[in-house]
């Protein structure tokens, strides 16, 4: 195991930053981060797990500045697992440390989302 990361966010707390900021679910989530299968916007929560899970990769890669939020993506597998792509200064910080893999867990409950991620 190279790394691991864990990071927690207040559902209620970051839905209000996306209303205020207009403009920031975009910054911060590719196009298919935004959308689920179905093609609908996702639900707070689930955003909020997935900001979550980039902050966890970060935590991963020793909290460098400079990394690009679209440049961790949080992708849904066949059968609905979430799995991360890297890209970008994400991936090129993840090769110098060697990690190779990734493994991913996101939960919401309540008001509270979070992301677990350990990278080796």
């Amino acid at each position: 195991m190279a790394g691991i990361g864990i990071d927690v966010a207040a559902i209620s707390r970051f839905g209000t930053a996306l209303e205020r900021n207009p403009g920031l679910a975009e910054r911060l989530f590719t196009p298919d981060e935004l959308r689920g299968p179905s093609g609908a916007r996702r639900a707070t929560a689930s955003l909020a797990a997935r900001f979550a899970a980039k902050e966890a990769v970060a935590k991963c890669l020793g909290a460098p500045g400079g990394l690009r939020w679209h440049d961790v993506e949080v992708r849904t597998a066949p059968g609905g697992r979430p799995v991360l792509r890297v890209r970008g200064t994400a991936a090129a910080l993840a090769a110098g440390l060697g990690i190779t893999s990734w493994q991913l867990s996101l939960t919401h409950d309540a008001d509270v989302a979070s992301a677990v991620v350990v990278a080796s």
